[in-house]
């Protein structure tokens, strides 16, 4: 099986890789943190039992041209595609008053569209080998959280996108489903703006915030991921999951 997974230089992206490359798969990964991705990269080769080379392709996908590199180095590399995991994405907090009108762009860009342009681009490909789409989505997605507006947005929207790609491409027997994790323990609220000490504390208050009592690791999603993209999931599509320990389920009383 040959894979395209965006956002792998940190993360769940990383860990997505990791798990695959674990199971022997053929990778390419995409990011914008060229030694975050060569690590990630060394450390799939070293773990893969089929000894397979990585495809490591640095760029931010929020650019037309670093979106087309990946997919065509991806191809003229393999020569085929059978899995898209769309990992890439960050968090922007501000509120529907205060988010600036270039912070939305950036969230929407990087969040939104650079998956509608590499899904685009890769279904070709998932045709030919009746492949299938795995998107990165959040909790945010299916529940509305203040001071994250144009996260929530862009999560929302990439569920959408699922559902209806899902049902543009069932006739070609091509799947497309979502994950949407809680919070998950990352460098992604930190690259946020969140001190360490913040960083403690929101973790601590996940405890109340999801019915499981903690955050999740990217473990837990990675192996969510890899049933949707298995053949395990051969009856599943458009279906956003949430991997977020019951918050999604949970309201104040």
């Amino acid at each position: 099986m040959f894979f395209i997974i965006s956002g792998a230089s940190s993360g769940i992206g990383r860990g997505t890789a990791l798990y695959f490359a674990k199971n022997g798969a053929r990778l390419a990964i995409a990011g914008r943190k060229e030694d975050n991705l060569k690590a990630v990269a060394k450390e799939c080769e070293e773990i893969n039992p089929n000894k397979g080379k990585v495809l490591s392709v640095v760029g931010d996908l929020s650019k037309e041209d670093a979106t087309e590199r990946t997919l065509n180095e991806t191809i003229d590399h393999f020569k085929q595609l059978d899995i898209l995991v769309n990992s890439a994405g960050i968090v922007m907090n501000g509120t529907a008053e205060s988010t600036a009108l270039q912070d939305y762009d950036l969230q929407m860009n990087i969040n939104v569209r650079s998956i509608f342009y590499l899904t685009k681009l890769a279904i070709p490909h998932l045709i030919k080998s009746k492949g299938n789409i795995v998107n990165v989505s959040s909790v945010t997605g299916l529940r509305s959280f203040p001071g994250a507006s144009t996260y929530c947005m862009s999560k929302a929207a990439i569920d959408q996108y699922t559902r209806t790609t899902a049902l543009e491409l069932a006739p070609h027997q091509v799947r497309c489903n979502a994950v949407n994790p809680g919070v998950i323990v990352t460098q992604l609220h930190r690259r946020a703006g969140m001190s360490e000490e913040d960083y403690e504390k929101f973790l601590i208050k996940c405890q109340s915030t999801h019915a499981l009592g903690r955050a999740g690791n990217v473990e837990e999603v990675a192996s969510v991921i890899a049933f949707l993209a298995s053949d395990s999931a051969s009856f599943v599509t458009g279906a956003t999951i949430p991997v977020d320990g019951g918050r999604h389920a949970m309201c104040p009383r």
